[in-house]
């Protein structure tokens, strides 16, 4: 099947831009690229496709106007180079759209926007009210606030961008970077390497030509973009890689160009599966081997079989379940820590008597599971 099959029906585009893409190596923004990004966005736009930006590069540029390098870690400056040049981001953002008579909107994003239900139903309906005015949401971390997420949970972005493409139903994700796709083998390391097209299934072979877990930076800085692609392929949605260089690069990937790899998602699984999946865990439940392997069978959980109780979590959050101390699964319970610490490995028939209320016979429902 060729590309434009796969690509066929891409109603809603989320694309990721790249640090090194923005200032394409040195200390400042490139206008000239942003203004391409720009007037691609709105020739998709005049198609009737929706886009939607991550955007990298804030934390660089504020140091730059901070004329600051701090150790690694350290975090202080780092979050004020981020404050101060999320600012100065958007503004060129903002240039470069208000050339082609679009209005950017700023969206800045912690890691508990995807764990939390509520906060997550007020972003999908802000994201949809600014595409309905014909406006483009630009999506960042907001390394202001933060401490944990510089550079550890998203990745330079990359599984953050993931993430907005599951949360506003992304057909297609485009993650624009320094490399034009996936190689076999390290292109600045190894002459002759070549490029793959396509990947239908992200096998262990795909991941340790990415880079292992164990290394501190992927082959061609492609280790978390691998595991961005591992997300939207749980919810159906494609990926392509490729390089920000490529004259006309979006354009080309939506009509169905052989630029860079696609990563085929034919898998539709349901979106609060996928949610459940890659959301926080507030607490975990440890079951016993039976319920687990009832759990395999796609079975609800029954109090009867959990051994144990760790966190305090409440009814609806997102918990591990976990068995010989392993990750099995994942699945939001309909009691909280608490009543299931104290109805645990009863039969379902005294949950009533020990609790004073009865929910549902289950602890979690079966539709509410995801196996890990």
């Amino acid at each position: 099947m060729n590309r434009s099959e796969y690509l066929k029906g891409t109603h809603r585009v989320v694309i990721k831009v790249g640090t090194s893409s923005i200032t394409k190596g040195g200390s400042g923004v490139s206008s000239e690229f942003m203004d391409s990004i720009a007037r691609q966005v709105k020739c998709l736009k005049d198609k009737g496709i929706e886009s939607l930006i991550v955007t990298s590069g804030a934390i660089g540029l504020g140091l730059s106007v901070m004329d600051a390098r701090p150790r690694s870690r350290e975090i202080p400056v780092r979050q004020a180079a981020a404050s101060i040049g999320q600012s100065v981001l958007m503004q060129k953002w903002n240039d470069s759209f208000q050339r082609y008579g679009i209005a950017a909107a700023q969206i800045l994003l912690t890691y508990d926007f995807y764990s939390d239900r509520e906060k997550y139903l007020n972003l999908r309906n802000a994201v949809q009210t600014i595409l309905e005015y014909g406006a483009v949401p630009i999506f960042n971390e907001n390394d202001a606030v933060c401490v944990r997420e510089i550079d550890a949970v998203f990745g330079d972005n990359d599984t953050l961008s993931a993430m907005v493409s599951i949360k506003t139903d992304a057909d297609l994700l485009i993650i624009l970077s320094d490399v034009d796709g996936l190689y076999d083998k390290d292109p600045k390391i190894f002459k002759g390497s070549r490029l793959i097209h396509t990947v239908t299934d992200i096998t262990d072979e795909i991941r340790e030509i990415a880079g292992g877990s164990s290394t501190q930076a992927g082959t061609g800085g492609m280790r978390t973009k691998i595991h961005a692609a591992e997300i939207c392929h749980e919810a159906g949605c494609n990926v392509v890689i490729a390089g920000s260089d490529t004259e006309n690069v979006i354009e080309r990937v939506i009509s169905g160009e052989k630029i860079g790899t696609i990563f085929v998602s034919d898998r539709k699984e349901r979106r609060k599966l996928s949610w459940i999946r890659n959301a926080h865990a507030y607490g975990s439940i440890e079951v016993d081997e039976g319920a687990n392997n009832a759990l395999s069978r796609h079975v609800s959980l029954l109090a009867v079989g959990i051994i144990s109780v760790t966190g305090r979590f409440d009814r609806g959050d997102v918990v591990n379940i976990t068995c010989n101390g392993k990750i099995t699964a994942k699945g939001i319970p309909d009691y909280n820590s608490d009543d299931i610490t104290k109805i645990k490995g009863l039969h379902s028939d005294r949950m009533a008597e020990v609790l004073g209320h009865k929910n549902y016979d289950n602890v979690i429902r079966s539709e509410n599971i995801v196996l890990m």
